[in-house]
């Protein structure tokens, strides 16, 4: 890498010397091909694309990019292993190229979304395109701040789009798709929220006799929560200790901070049956427990129709506060997302009902307690177990799809510059290696790919996964939501509240929904002439609303039925026979 690295700075400095020199357009074009042809040699593979295809993408890409040479360009987007590798490898080869030079600046989540609100606000110009989580498509969908960007492809930036670009290709397109049906955000990354376990362990002799002396079923990938609660307490309780180290059954994070507020958001009440059918997203109620009606969002809580503070958000809540006080080792009350991550990778967790995917990579680092002397991984990760509230035809889990925006406050020229830098991060010239690298597939193609079959053993199941037909029941926050940032705000505080033991899961989640209520209603104030705003429903009996199909669901008379499992072999077969 080191070596790359001093070729990009030579490539950089012959580029900036032609500049002085001079030289013809032809040289000049002569140079950027030179450019190109060393990254295909010396980065850009594997690629689903031959090098002749990959020269012929980026000859695009160099003749695209003559209107704005010389221009700096500025994005921002998250920090995670996909980021950093646009940030400090893809945007060196986007400017060599192209002859823009891009700046990618990496930050927290929350900061990007502050820039962004910052931007959307006061209509000044912060950065020239933003990778912002799908999570805010209800938002960009309301506000009309956001370009839509299937009408920039229409119109001003057509030939700026590049005729390989393949949106059918993108597998989460349909996050990033407004109720209007124009395509809001480009995908860029994505990874899911799943269930993760020590394979090892649930194979060992001795524990699965005596998991299936003490719970009557076999040990294995549960299918069901009741199953992942008797799994957690076998563990934690019966087998306590696993050569010679304290093991438990469960892990998750329970400090008062933002973080806590996605664990809740990304899906924790769908995975438990709180929302109506409907993919990506339950209609016409969410995951946030938000009810829409003709695209407006009427209410949160059961008295206007929401399933915030229904039965089956207060029994995930419950489930929750239980699991993580005895399943989970002490400390896990006092963490946050970030500090718990990397927990499982220690080695004395059994099992894990929310994991996500983006964490691949520092799970399969050779020599850790849970990796394989010949670099397989001792874990698996498989689709997360269900809640009794759950239906087929219900999304199962959260996707993250950290996805290309560009706001209308952007001049156009750098708007446009800036999209040329997206597509070539997404392109099919490096979308595999960046795959690779990061293990945040975006494309169809991709994850199809020769590469991928013969990276999937040392994956866990990440690509078996999203080769699988069951991927399309995990996703981002839909449209429901319409303004994720203020909204988004409200849950870390008020969950922490339950975390703590200072209030009820139901006195928590009536807060909740209340102070829900109340921003919708502030919303609706603002949004007066949106045709999709928020229109909040006149509180009534909630009984009437629970007493309606769908959801609010009312309590069910056993949240514990009897635990299900399955082989973890058996389930692989399962996708394969269904593909």
């Amino acid at each position: 890498m080191f070596e790359n690295n001093k070729k990009n700075r030579h490539g950089v400095a012959l580029l900036a010397l032609l500049a002085l020199s001079g030289l013809s357009g032809a040289a000049w074009a002569d140079a950027y091909e030179d450019a190109a042809k060393k990254w295909i040699e010396s980065e850009f593979n594997p690629s689903t694309l031959t090098p002749e295809q990959q020269m012929e993408e980026l000859k695009w890409f160099i003749k695209a990019a003559e209107p704005y040479r010389g221009m700096e360009i500025n994005v921002a987007s998250e920090t995670i292993t996909t980021h950093e590798y646009e940030s400090k490898v893809l945007a060196k080869a986007f400017s060599e190229i192209t002859g823009i030079k891009l700046r990618h600046d990496l930050m927290q989540e929350g900061d990007v979304v502050e820039k962004l609100q910052t931007q959307m606000q006061s209509g000044k110009n912060i950065y020239d395109g933003y990778i912002n989580d799908s999570d805010l498509i209800g938002t960009h969908f309301r506000y009309g701040k956001a370009v839509a960007i299937s009408d920039m492809i229409e119109n001003e930036g057509k030939a700026a789009t590049s005729p390989t670009l393949d949106l059918d290709d993108f597998i989460g397109i349909s996050f990033t798709t407004g109720p209007d049906g124009k395509i809001y955000q480009l995908p860029d990354q994505q990874f899911a929220n799943l269930y993760w376990f020590r394979a090892d362990w649930f194979e060992r002799p001795e524990l699965k006799k005596q998991f299936k002396d003490l719970y009557g079923y076999e040990l294995g990938v549960p299918v069901n929560w009741s199953a992942y609660e008797d799994i957690a307490e076998f563990f934690t309780e019966h087998v306590k200790e696993i050569d010679g180290q304290r093991v438990y059954g469960h892990m998750d994070y329970g400090k008062k901070d933002p973080s806590l507020g996605w664990r809740f958001t990304d899906a924790w009440f769908s995975m438990a049956g709180g929302g109506d059918k409907g993919l990506p997203n339950g209609l016409p109620v969410d995951e946030w427990g938000i009810r829409v009606e003709n695209c407006r969002p009427v209410g949160s809580s059961m008295s206007r129709g929401g399933a915030t503070n229904a039965p089956p958000a207060v029994f995930a809540t419950q489930k929750y506060v239980d699991w993580m006080r005895q399943y989970a080792p002490p400390e896990a009350q006092g963490m946050t997302f970030s500090e718990a991550g990397p927990v499982p990778a220690q080695g004395n967790i059994a099992q894990q009902i929310f994991w996500y995917t983006a964490f691949t990579a520092d799970m399969t680092k050779p020599g850790l307690p849970v990796v394989n002397e010949d670099g397989t991984p001792k874990w698996r990760m498989a689709p997360s177990p269900k809640g009794p509230y759950w239906e087929e035809g219900m999304k199962l889990g959260y996707q993250d799809a950290g996805s290309w925006t560009f706001l209308k406050s952007t001049p156009e020229e750098r708007r446009l510059a800036a999209w040329l830098y997206a597509q070539f991060v997404t392109s099919k010239t490096v979308s595999l290696k960046k795959t690779l690298v990061g293990l945040t597939p975006i494309r169809e193609s991709d994850i199809e790919s020769d590469a991928m079959t013969e990276v999937a053993p040392k994956l866990g199941g990440l690509v078996e996964f999203y080769r699988s037909p069951a991927r399309v029941q995990w996703s981002p926050t839909g449209t429901n939501v319409p303004d994720y940032p203020r909204l988004a705000q409200l849950w870390w505080q008020y969950i922490a509240e339950a975390a703590s033991g200072d209030k009820t899961p139901q006195e928590a989640l009536d807060g909740l929904a209340e102070a829900q209520d109340n921003m919708l209603a502030r919303l609706e104030r603002a949004q007066a002439d949106s045709e999709c705003g928020p229109k909040i429903n006149e509180p009534r009996d909630p009984q009437y609303w629970l007493d309606q199909p769908g959801s609010p669901k009312p309590k069910l008379a056993n949240e514990k039925p009897k635990g299900q499992t399955v082989s973890y072999d058996e389930l692989i077969k399962s996708w394969e026979q269904m593909d």
